[in-house]
């Protein structure tokens, strides 16, 4: 007996369904069976046109696979959204055939997938901004951290910002009640940016988050491909460092809204940040860091004044760790080891005039520790405090001048000196300038590296020598590479100078005179009072 070609179809198939379409697509003939009684039976189909039963993306995508299909010939398997009735949907995947014995009817194969879905717009959720998601991300992560493991997922949907008319904007309540509900609670999920989404949620939750946001924007015509990757949170992480890592990982993410595949961007920063944190953090308290001195010299004459400690993380600028470390909340910590180190090397025999400068973020003057440290590790010899000088920088916000202002103070009362980095190089600097309690102010090098008369930069700067003068003040240039620079800045009446022409960072004090052409020469090594 001769095999009926519509069997061995179903069979080449591998589907639960098996369809003729005729040419104009429709259904003339059905066999098999429904998954469930969600679905159509094969008695339902037909007499109907395929694309009754498929999504409006499901039908171009079809139609596209299908064009021009020789006899003989299949097509792969296209994903598609099978609509059930007017309220529920279920994915499927279809491929067509020609049988020559069957022709010109076209031959469809349907395989189910997945369970089915409501087609009823949920009721339009409202997603956390990016600081609301911290804020719920600190209670989630109080509660939740120490019993399971979180994870934070990232979630990008390219597409859905440029989505027109009805159907776009129902697709996006769709897609954010998904992640809403895919979140720990219900309500952490975040709209980041327009097509970026982010949400807190159980690792050990086996949802597929992408297939979920692929089905809500499916069920409304539109062919999306979103992008997930997740971060985990260790078991038993510090809550306070975590949300800062997260926040520095937001706010650096979010800067670049070009990113060809800013989820695997998130979820790895995050990762890298969290490990880079617990390294930072080790280095720090085992003190597995160096410090390198550069000279800084009195432009008048030629004598190296001082020492600036430079921290060194290996080859690399420590630039990244440093403003890592702020953020998170690590740099009090990082400046007080950098002060262990410099009052160590400053008590070495051989260094006991040296003075040196070190660095300390303005977020370490937020609260009384810094300076109650310093006043503790120096209280055994408070005569290694004039020795002292403490460079303010301004890459972390100063939110408090008066209180930062009364630190300042009692650490100038107990002889230790006070600068303010890098002046003119942020906003804040005649902020600093006009409310800290200060003896110097450094110039910051991008006014100075290429210093010539007659320009802005040289104005600028004769004018702020002019007013550090008049508030008794003195000044320090950095970055000075060439002696004509120099000269121009001896002739402003800039006191002190620093930069490769004096000397790099070295490993130790280096010591040296470096006598300008009208002053008499110093003996190397000659040193003078901080004034």
């Amino acid at each position: 007996m001769k095999p009926n070609p519509r069997l061995l179809g179903l069979a080449f198939a591998s589907a639960d369904i098996l369809l003729e379409l005729d040419p104009e697509g429709q259904i003339v003939f059905a066999l098999g069976s429904a998954p469930a009684r969600d679905c159509p039976s094969p008695e339902a189909w037909r007499g109907r046109h395929l694309n009754d039963f498929l999504g409006k993306a499901s039908r171009s995508a079809f139609a596209s696979a299908t064009k021009g299909l020789a006899d003989g010939a299949r097509t792969g398997l296209v994903d598609i959204l099978l609509v059930c009735d007017e309220t529920q949907a279920r994915r499927a995947r279809i491929r067509a055939f020609r049988l020559p014995e069957l022709a010109p009817a076209l031959s469809c194969g349907i395989i189910f997938e997945g369970a089915a879905f409501s087609l009823e717009l949920p009721p339009a959720p409202r997603l956390l901004d990016a600081e609301a998601f911290l804020d719920r991300s600190r209670h989630n992560l109080e509660q939740a951290v120490e019993s399971s493991t979180i994870a934070v997922a990232f979630v990008d949907v390219p597409g859905l910002a440029v989505a027109d008319g009805e159907d776009g904007h129902r697709a996006g309540v769709r897609i954010q009640a998904a992640l809403q509900a895919a979140s720990v609670d219900g309500s952490s999920a975040a709209r980041l940016a327009p097509e970026r989404f982010a949400l807190l949620r159980h690792a050990e939750d086996g949802r597929d988050v992408a297939l979920e946001v692929f089905e809500a924007a499916a069920a409304e015509g539109l062919d999306l491909s979103p992008l997930v990757a997740q971060a985990l949170i260790p078991r038993g992480a510090d809550v306070v460092s975590t949300l800062k890592a997260l926040r520095f990982t937001i706010e650096g993410c979010l800067q670049n809204t070009a990113l060809e595949h800013p989820e695997r961007l998130f979820s790895q920063t995050l990762k890298t940040t969290l490990q880079h944190a617990d390294q930072f953090r080790v280095a720090v308290r085992a003190h597995q860091f160096a410090l390198h001195y550069q000279p800084i010299v009195d432009l008048g004459s030629g004598a190296v004044h001082h020492f600036e400690a430079l921290a060194r993380f290996g080859p690399d600028s420590p630039a990244k760790a440093i403003c890592m470390a702020e953020e998170l909340g690590l740099i009090e910590e990082f400046d007080l080891a950098v002060l262990e180190k410099a009052l160590h090397k400053a008590r070495q025999p051989g260094n006991g005039l040296i003075k040196l400068a070190v660095n300390v973020s303005a977020a370490s003057l937020s609260t009384d520790h810094y300076v109650e440290a310093l006043l503790r590790l120096t209280g055994g010899d408070p005569l290694e405090r004039r020795r002292l000088m403490i460079e303010v920088t301004e890459t972390a916000a100063m939110q408090d001048l008066d209180a930062a202002d009364r630190r300042l103070r009692v650490l100038r009362a107990a002889g230790v000196k006070v600068c303010i980095d890098d002046f003119g190089s942020g906003s804040a600097s005649y902020d600093y300038l006009r409310g800290l309690s200060v003896d110097s102010v450094k110039i910051d090098g991008s006014f100075i590296r290429d210093l010539q008369p007659d320009t802005r930069a040289h104005t600028l700067v004769r004018h702020l020598v002019d007013l550090c003068g008049s508030l008794k003040l003195t000044t320090i240039a950095e970055m000075i590479e060439t002696e004509p620079v120099a000269d121009t800045l001896r002739a402003l009446g800039v006191d002190y100078g620093q930069g490769w022409l004096f000397g790099r960072a070295e490993a130790e004090p280096q010591a040296a005179t470096f006598a300008p052409v009208s002053a008499a020469p110093r003996r190397t090594g000659a040193q003078t009072s901080w004034r």
